[in-house]
């Protein structure tokens, strides 16, 4: 124990001589007994350093409860290595608060580091802290109009697309970790080693999003089962976590040859996929949560392809093509890809018509909504609620001031911090209603109460927007500069709704306020939506598998004729006649 009678100073030099001889137990007494008899800002400091030898000093992992209050302390300081720890931490739990607070110092103290300030610019746009991104977007965007662009390497590429949408900064979004560059060798090696092609193409689907209530499956699911078995032999390389196919509800087993590499290392994992044969393997993450998308930087299959994970190009990960179509790939993108592109005749995204939910519509009084006003839905991930969205969104609510829009927002400091920016936009909280997540039937239900929806810029609704128009809700977008800007235009089209997809900032605003001011235009459009659910493409599973499935055909004959992947579009079949109703309707039989 240390003497009643040491003063801080004294207790503050023993703690540092018994860490130096690695008395971790005593040192952190030593600085708690310093902090008691400290004053601010001494004392945090004091009590940020015993709680950083403490995390040292248990033997045993410490209990959540003790980590939270590390934490806190470590968060508390002024100390830089306290304040790393601390957000070493928090990183773990992006949702904690005070992630932002550490964030925010580290920032201070550590102005050159562009980890440290993109980081804080990702979390501030997930926590909507829009006084946060008010401060940085505009000198970094300021930093990259002057050609300063090396700050991009700390930033991942899904980060990047939620606030830009020049592909060419995109592209420079280079924080992927450890994986290997690509080299045209590496790739030459891979498309020219000996390989034994079948009678039928084996296709290899890489992902850890194989459950099916996530949202790849809610698009991919019946596509993936209408692959015709004669042509096309289909594995699923599946990484997914045991605790996520724990809420898998039984789909899994209709899904055919699930080969598990969750458990494997990449070593292992790329032997285990090598001894299938695969002809064409398919990366259905790119760079998003979770990604083994490093696999495809072995030589696999001869044919490799990225696909509805990712919406961009997937930088120095070894893929031949990127499917897509003629709206999110359009030839003036080439350049800034290295894939060639693989563009579908209707939409590049698939669609499930017979596992997903079709809910009644819920009542406006039961959702404690107003029967008499406007209703605009913006229930985009929050996080891609960027500030240039926002102050579209503002110019909507001041021409239209009896709209309400509602907003899907998790958390009272995610709520407040958008509330308190609208009000700097000119918008009061009276046009404001807040919705939080909740289950995807009951959502899909609730989204039916609203008059219609409004998208996300620069990053788009992708399954969300689908989503929507499943429902029968109407979404309005406008013309995006990249992929994930455009992915609503994609979709709507495929529904016969190009005049829902403004032209710029001011038509959209129009467009928005044409539809406020027009009940009889919403009553068409929903009908329209209603009307065409089991008729027009975008919900067509099987109609987009014959397309795939071609799609896969030319990249085949490409690769037996030794010919290098180039961009190709894909063949329109002929029109469906009549509903395809039917495959939903055998599927509940």
């Amino acid at each position: 124990m240390i003497a009643s009678h040491s003063g801080p100073e004294a207790a503050r030099l023993l703690g540092d001589a018994l860490l130096k001889m690695q008395i971790l137990d005593g040192a952190v007494q030593a600085y708690q007994f310093a902090a008691e008899c400290a004053q601010e800002p001494e004392r945090s400091d004091l009590l940020a350093q015993a709680a950083f030898v403490a995390l040292d000093a248990n033997r045993s992992p410490a209990e959540p409860e003790q980590i939270k209050q590390y934490v806190a302390a470590l968060a508390a300081s002024s100390v830089i290595i306290h304040l790393q720890r601390a957000a070493e931490i928090l990183l773990g739990d992006p949702r904690n608060p005070l992630v932002l607070s550490v964030l925010q110092k580290l920032r201070k103290l550590q102005p050159n580091d562009n980890y440290v300030r993109l980081t804080l610019l990702r979390l501030a746009r997930e926590h909507c802290d829009y006084a946060i991104l008010k401060e940085e977007e505009p000198l970094l965007r300021a930093e990259l109009l002057a050609g300063q662009t090396d700050c991009l390497a700390e930033e991942p590429p899904h980060s990047s697309i939620m606030w830009e949408e020049d592909e060419a900064l995109n592209r420079l979004a280079a924080s992927i970790g450890s994986i290997t560059p690509i080299t045209p060798q590496m790739q030459a090696q891979r498309r020219n080693q000996p390989h034994q092609w079948g009678d039928k193409i084996r296709i290899g689907y890489l992902s850890c999003d194989l459950w099916d209530d996530h949202a790849t499956m809610r698009l991919f699911r019946s596509v993936l089962t209408a692959h015709d078995p004669a042509k096309f032999d289909v594995t699923l390389f599946c990484y997914t976590p045991e605790k996520l196919l724990g809420f898998d509800l039984g789909g899994r087993k209709d899904w055919g040859n699930i080969i598990s590499i969750e458990a494997m290392n990449d070593d292992e994992a790329a032997s285990s996929i090598r001894a299938k044969n695969i002809d064409i393997l398919v990366d259905l993450k790119g760079h998003t949560r979770g990604t083994r998308s490093q696999l495809m930087n072995r030589p696999l299959a001869p044919v490799h392809v990225q696909w509805l994970g990712f919406p961009g190009t997937c930088i120095e990960v070894d893929c031949d093509y990127a499917i897509g179509d003629r709206f999110v790939l359009p030839a003036s993108s080439a350049p800034h890809y290295h894939e060639k592109f693989c563009r579908l005749p209707e939409c590049y995204q698939p669609n499930d018509p017979i596992h997903r939910p079709l809910p009644l519509a819920a009542k406006r009084t039961a959702l404690g909504l107003p029967a008499d006003r406007v209703i605009i839905a913006a229930f985009n991930a929050q996080k891609k609620n960027s500030l240039t969205t926002m102050a579209l969104w503002a110019e909507v609510l001041k021409a239209n001031p009896k709209a309400l829009l509602w907003l899907m927002i998790d958390g009272n400091h995610a709520r407040q911090s958008t509330a308190a920016h609208f009000k700097t936009l000119g918008i009061k909280q009276s046009q404001l209603l807040f919705a939080p997540k909740m289950a995807y039937a009951g959502h899909l239900a609730r989204v039916q109460a609203a008059d219609f929806a409004i998208d996300t810029f620069p990053c788009n609704g992708h399954t969300t927007t689908s989503d929507m128009l499943w429902a029968g809700l109407p979404v309005i977008t406008k013309r995006g500069g990249n992929f994930a800007a455009r992915v609503s235009e994609s979709l709507l089209n495929a529904m016969g709704l190009n005049d829902l997809v403004a032209d710029d900032d001011a038509s959209f605003v129009e467009l928005a306020s044409a539809l406020v001011q027009n009940p009889q235009k919403l009553a068409d459009l929903k009908a329209h939506l209603n009307e065409q659910r089991f008729q027009s493409p975008l919900f067509d599973s099987e109609r987009f598998c014959r397309h795939l499935e071609r799609a896969y055909d030319m990249m085949i004959e490409r690769a037996k004729a030794r010919q290098a992947p180039d961009h190709f579009d894909v063949p329109v079949l002929p029109a469906r006649q009549g509903s395809f109703h039917s495959l939903r309707a055998q599927s509940a039989s």
